[in-house]
């Protein structure tokens, strides 16, 4: 009753891409939003509930250098905790200079005052992408990644389903149903504009994200700084064994699948990091980097290329002939979008209003209720949750092609995660080329023949090997 189309792999795009945290918003709140803040609080728990193995809390310290900037930003991150209520992570500390030290052993000494502690949560944006996909499955939907949504098709006027595309063997596919929903991030319009609506609803901004060894700053804390030289919010954030530095706000024209960054957005990252970090990372010292586009929603009348300015919130829209669009929002609120998508499906009358199955309270698949490893260690065995048994079973189990990804791993992700590209394997069923792109590059020909024999589908090992030299720096 239910099918999903998806014209490359499953997060491929943006939804891959982001930076890795499951938050309420700091800026938002900053901004005054405070119902998109209290609704993504809300949510943000109810993500690590029924996640918490690729879904955890974390720390955060913001360290202070000018004698405002502790009480200013406290007292704004109580608030925090107030709009989160019992859905909170833990409480705000205001931090001495020693304590600041403690949490951030490698932060910038020169003029630090002290800090603030905050809580909020981090994950790994591919893996919870498979695991509601492989969730939705159980439930009875059908997913299929690359097949491309051709051309809507209509009956009367009004739609009536799509023709897909095979990308692997070119076969059509023609696919009736009477409610389809356009939700393909910075790409809608394209769909939209089939549909008879010219008019953009999106202005995509572009942000980087550098990954650079641990040792920049050791640790199970991120950093956080609210205000950049130019107005921007930067992150250092400790993932699955290295760190995130991040990111940028750029307004992009284009819509490539794989976008670079611009010189200007790199240095910009690296010389914010140099300002709080005691030994800054070189461009030498850069192991991966990646551009995720953003889907903001413009305004009636848009103004400028301020995408800064632009909101951060969701939109569901309904055209004419009963074309579902939804777009803008952020990776923390999937679920609250889902859930409005449904809602103007039945006010639309696109489908029959009844009590779907309550989703707030259902854990995905892999989700295990023991005390996980933090998500600040490389991957391993324990990433795969409840599934870990499943995993020790599979050929290989014993073979490591990387110190975090086996043989076995490989084959539980064509088996189990629709993986069927090398790509697929070391960008999203394992981080690899996300946090070492010439790691990731030198066992594609181990990883390619694994995958070979498990699917029988070429797995592009040429093509991954171009793609992996897009995420490092000559």
């Amino acid at each position: 009753r239910v099918v999903l189309v998806e014209s490359d792999d499953f997060a491929k795009g943006t939804s891959s891409r982001s930076t890795k945290l499951v938050h309420g918003g700091v800026r938002y709140l900053a901004q005054g939003n405070i119902a998109l803040v209290r609704e993504a609080l809300h949510e943000r728990s109810t993500l690590l509930h029924n996640a918490p193995h690729i879904a955890q809390p974390l720390p955060f310290v913001m360290p202070s250098y000018a004698w405002w900037e502790k009480p200013f930003y406290g007292i704004g991150l109580k608030m925090y905790d107030a709009l989160a209520g019992k859905s909170g992570l833990g409480s705000t500390e205001f931090l001495s200079r020693q304590e600041t030290v403690a949490c951030l052993p490698s932060v910038h000494m020169n003029g630090l005052r002290g800090g603030v502690k905050y809580w909020d949560g981090q994950f790994n944006d591919a893996k919870l992408a498979l695991a509601l996909a492989r969730s939705a499955a159980l439930e009875g939907a059908l997913l299929l990644n690359y097949m491309r949504a051709v051309r809507l098709r209509y009956t009367d006027d009004k739609i009536s389903g799509l023709h897909g595309e095979d990308m692997l063997t070119g076969q059509t596919h023609d696919i009736q149903a009477r409610c389809v929903v356009n939700a393909t991030g910075v790409w809608v319009d394209a769909l939209r504009e089939q549909d008879g609506t010219p008019q953009a609803m999106v202005a995509p901004s572009q942000g980087v994200h550098i990954v650079v060894d641990k040792k920049f700053m050791p640790g199970h804390a991120g950093l956080m700084i609210p205000k950049t030289a130019d107005g921007r919010v930067l992150f250092a954030v400790p993932w699955l064994g290295q760190v995130i530095l991040g990111t940028t706000d750029t307004p992009r024209g284009d819509l490539a699948k794989e976008p670079l960054a611009f010189d200007e957005e790199i240095d910009f990252i690296l010389n914010e990091s140099a300002r709080y970090l005691q030994h800054a990372p070189q461009r030498s010292d850069v192991k991966s980097i990646w551009v995720g586009l953003r889907p903001l929603v413009k305004p009636p009348q848009d103004e400028g290329d301020n995408t800064k300015a632009l909101s951060r919130e969701h939109t569901v829209l309904v055209s004419r002939s009963g074309l579902v669009t939804v777009t803008g929002g952020k990776w923390t609120t999937y679920r609250a979008m889902a859930e409005d998508v449904l809602q103007k499906c039945f006010d639309s009358a696109l489908m029959v209003p009844r009590n779907y199955p309550v989703t707030e309270h259902l854990p995905l698949v892999g989700a295990d209720v023991s005390a996980p490893v933090s998500i600040c260690e490389p991957e391993g065995v324990h990433s795969y949750g409840s599934e870990q048994g499943l995993l020790a079973q599979l050929p290989g189990s014993q073979n490591w092609l990387t110190p975090s990804l086996s043989e076995a791993m490989v084959r539980f992700a064509a088996r189990y995660e629709y993986a069927l590209r090398v790509e697929d394997m070391l960008a999203r069923r394992s981080r690899l080329l996300f946090l070492d792109a010439r790691r990731a590059a030198k066992i594609a020909p181990a990883v390619g023949e694994i995958l070979q024999s498990e699917t029988g589908v070429d797995p592009d090992v040429q093509g991954f090997l171009k793609l992996a030299t897009q995420y490092t720096l000559a």
